[in-house]
């Protein structure tokens, strides 16, 4: 029979090593499955694994490494109790309780794990280009976040993949910093909408390079260009540039619960605001996975948070 826990989290970014932090310390014992890492670029501790520096993460007035802050997070889940496991949640049954969680064979009669309360922080992904610098060069000129990282680019020559509000934003914020934003788009006009179009196109700092794709991100230690290719003659030209901001869109990791939780159109899990409970009561959802919004470590965190104060309420009621 698969032991019972007071609180399993699936997920071990900012948010849910935030939620084994204060379920720790409310001595709930949390059980974290924190992920394996993968061929995808999936890793336990979150995208921020895959990051350097991280400036904008209150208390560290020197900045941090992003992989040294989630280790840190980590240890302090740790310290107070929560167990680590290193593995990934291959299925999940949240139709009655306790809820049921499947490490390794999905189609196993029994689960590997039995929960009276759920918290999901599994996070999203940022979608890429699939390109074979691509991933070896984030936190190298490669980014998919312009709040995190504009800051490194000043008075540099960047460019912004995408043709979405996304995309135009980022581009937007970032003519902060850089001498000049380059908007590299598939197409000859924008699927944003029209006042983030007349925005962008206002701004001196930004050109549009249209029926573009990117072939090649060219640099070995860090970018040091594009290689471009037309969308409509196949003709190749390069793209001097420092910088790359991936904004094509993010996909949640959410298919452990469809057709389980209810979801926004977009496959973000929905949260009754201002708790983290989800459709199903004792099922909490904290950080990207719900936030289609921020997407920052500081939002995650404070998720996170509220995910395990949640929870540890929600026992409290339902125990007696």
């Amino acid at each position: 029979m698969p032991e019972l826990h007071d609180v399993v989290i699936v997920g071990s970014g900012p948010a849910g090593l935030t939620a084994a932090i204060y379920t720790a310390r409310a001595s709930l014992n949390p059980l974290v499955l924190e992920g394996e890492p993968s061929s995808t670029g999936d890793q336990p501790g979150g995208q921020l694994m895959l990051t350097t520096d991280v400036e904008n993460f209150p208390g560290f007035p020197d900045g941090i490494m992003g992989p040294e802050l989630m280790v840190n997070f980590r240890d302090q889940a740790v310290r107070f109790g929560a167990k680590m496991e290193t593995v990934k949640a291959s299925r999940v049954d949240v139709s009655e309780r306790p809820f049921k969680v499947w490490v390794g064979d999905p189609d196993a009669a029994e689960p590997t794990y039995l929960a009276k309360t759920l918290i999901i922080s599994t996070g999203a992904k940022a979608l890429m280009l699939e390109l074979p610098n691509e991933t070896r060069l984030i936190g190298h000129g490669v980014s998919t976040c312009a709040t995190c990282d504009g800051f490194f680019f000043r008075d540099q020559d960047i460019a912004v993949i995408g043709g979405g509000d996304s995309a135009l934003e980022e581009a937007t914020f970032l003519t902060k910093f850089a001498s000049s934003v380059t908007i590299v788009h598939r197409r000859d006009e924008l699927r944003a909408s029209k006042i983030m179009q007349d925005r962008a196109m206002a701004n001196e700092k930004i050109v549009f390079k249209w029926n573009s794709e990117v072939a090649e991100i060219v640099g070995e230690e860090k970018v040091e260009g594009l290689v471009l290719t037309d969308t409509k003659t196949g003709e190749r030209s390069e793209l001097a540039v420092t910088g790359m901001f991936v904004a094509i869109g993010h996909r949640p990791n959410t298919d452990l619960f469809v057709d389980q939780l209810d979801m926004k159109d977009n496959g973000y899990l929905i949260t009754k605001s201002p708790s983290a409970a989800t459709s199903v009561a004792g099922v909490f959802a904290c950080g990207d996975v719900q936030d289609d919004t921020f997407r920052q470590a500081i939002t995650a965190a404070g998720s996170g948070c509220a995910a395990a104060i949640d929870a540890e309420r929600w026992l409290e009621a339902n125990e007696h």
